[in-house]
């Protein structure tokens, strides 16, 4: 009989604000054996990360766990002394957060952090942890592993960082695992290699899991069963592949049916008509290290341009050199037919303003002590020159446009908002400089399914009655087909296809394209199997050091 390694009952969780304690959790029970793996799904505000983390015997600053047994490994980790706690964090049970930029300490390297663990809990020397982190460096497909772990955090693209925080928490081989979106921020082929490896060391070490994640197709790729979240409660619960083909309640079938949104296509750019920004023969490096080879493409007044492509492809560095971040070395960028100074810092005050960005991640993207009201308040000001009731009330009119109601809203701090509710606050403050174009590096990859639908939604009808041009850089293939009119995909810095959106969609395609579209999971529990066996992989973990 396989072992019982957690037990929760009755779990609680309270969230203190105002001085007033709020119910976050609902006494949710849940149950992991060895070597299993249960997925925890729901939007954004579910419970699902609060659950995953009480499963260590830890809540968040301002939240206490006020009723419940939390049980590992005969240990309840609620009554637990925080010596207890301390010996088993990181040795019997590991964390892999969704923000990976926001987790690493900025000012270490990533293999003084790696081996923390492992050397602390005297588990290895750090020259045989250094070892080890370089082969599971090669088991998750990161580049050049013998030495990527001696670079900062700073010195990785954001899917990098994932993996090799993935890595970190599988260093002293724990007993449980609590995966907390770790795909978030990764391409689909990479995506692949990851999940490919991450089930394979949950199989080999007979490690049991908590996957928490908004992707159904991906969850169905891990979880031996799945449980079901709804504002602290359990909705249901079953196994994975009764809860993809006949869920019981109305809620998840709900979640089954989401990303239908898909905007209608829009007629040809007539011939000749000015781009709002073109990049011709664009090419970039970081210091001696060439990244953008001759860049070409066009975006259009009020359409949309998706640029894909897998980490590292060069989709973000070509915003960087759009916005001035990052001049380039050659070729020139026009602006309503105007070449623009390659250096944000030679470009006027009107130039900066037409182009705005909307980051990824909107935990690190807002100052966490400044209110709503001021983050949005400083680009009114600095570009509309309005100051005091003026400028309140344009604050007020941009949180409207994002359906936010300003009393609600416009004096909290951002911990006091949602994911969701965050990246609204990330578009009204672009929206506030009134740009004609903006950039949405990745806005909905870090949100659930329903809330990146609302997203999606509110740019769409932004566009629509603003005349807002949009350049999206997504890896998600979904989000190209709910919203652009055009794309490009992007590969080691070259455009290797572009066209309009239908014709993208329809073969024949670029090899590298044809890769990308048949890497989106599908809600298909034998889906990722299957499709390394396609791919010639014998072995699910070969999968993390083979070239797709």
């Amino acid at each position: 009989m396989t072992q019982q390694l957690l037990k929760i009952r009755g779990l609680k969780i309270e969230g203190k604000s105002d001085e007033i304690w709020n119910p976050i959790v609902n006494g949710i029970d849940l149950d992991l054996k060895k070597g299993e793996v249960l997925g925890l799904i729901g939007e954004s505000g579910a419970g699902k990360s609060t659950v995953g983390l009480a499963a260590m015997g830890f809540t968040r600053d301002g939240c206490r766990i006020s009723g419940g047994l939390v049980e590992f490994a005969g240990i309840d980790l609620v009554t637990a002394s925080a010596a207890v706690k301390r010996g088993m964090l990181g040795k019997r049970i590991a964390y892999v957060a969704q923000s990976a930029a926001a987790s690493f300490n900025p000012a270490h390297r990533l293999m003084d952090q790696h081996t923390e663990a492992p050397t602390q809990h005297g588990l290895q020397l750090k020259a045989d942890s250094e070892l080890d982190g370089i082969e599971l460096y090669r088991r998750l497909r990161l580049p050049d592993p013998d030495n990527i772990g001696f670079r900062y955090p700073h010195q990785v693209s954001g899917g990098q960082l994932q993996r090799a925080m993935t890595a970190m928490a599988m260093s002293c081989r724990p007993d449980l695992i609590i995966f907390d979106e770790p795909t978030t921020a990764l391409d689909v082929t990479t995506q692949i290699e990851v999940l490919a490896a991450i089930r394979d060391i949950v199989e080999q070490f007979d490690t049991a899991a908590i996957y928490i994640t908004h992707d159904l197709a991906v969850v169905a790729q891990m979880a031996d069963r799945i449980k079901v979240l709804l504002r602290g409660d359990e909705v249901e619960e079953a196994d994975t592949r009764n809860m993809l083909t006949d869920p019981k309640e109305d809620y998840t079938k709900s979640l089954w049916a989401v990303r239908s949104f898909q905007r209608p296509s829009k007629p040809a750019v007539l011939k000749g008509a000015t781009p709002i920004v073109s990049l011709k023969n664009v090419s970039a490096a970081y210091g001696k290290s060439p990244v953008l080879f001759d860049v070409d493409f066009e975006i259009h007044a009020g359409r949309t341009v998706a640029v894909v492509g897998e980490s590292g492809s060069g989709k973000s560095t070509a915003a960087r050199c759009i916005t001035g971040l990052l001049p380039p070395k050659q070729g020139h960028i026009e602006f309503n037919g105007e070449a623009l100074p390659l250096d944000y810092r030679k470009r006027s005050k009107e130039q900066l303003r037409q182009a705005q960005m909307i980051y990824q991640m909107a935990d690190t993207a807002l100052n966490p002590r400044s209110r709503i009201g001021d983050i949005i308040g400083r680009p009114v000001q600095f570009y509309s020159g309005l100051t005091g009731p003026a400028k309140r009330k344009r604050v007020e009119e941009l949180l409207v446009q994002i359906e936010m109601e300003p009393s609600q809203y416009i004096d909290r701090l951002p911990g006091e908002l949602s994911g969701g509710q965050k990246q609204r606050i990330g578009i009204a403050r672009a929206l506030a400089a009134e740009p004609q174009f903006i950039i949405c590096d990745e806005v909905t990859s870090a949100l659930d399914q329903l809330v990146a639908e609302g997203i999606l939604k509110l740019l769409a009808q932004l566009q629509d009655d603003l005349g807002l041009s949009y350049m999206f850089i997504t890896h998600d293939l979904a989000t190209v087909r709910a919203i652009s009119d055009e794309v490009v995909v992007m590969k080691d810095g070259r455009v290797v296809e572009q066209g309009p959106k239908a014709e993208m969609f329809r073969p024949p395609h670029h090899p590298y394209t044809d890769l990308l579209l048949s890497s989106v999971p599908e809600m298909d529990p034998d889906w990722l199997t299957n499709l390394l066996k396609i791919r010639g992989v014998d072995n699910i973990g070969d999968a993390a050091v083979q070239k797709m």
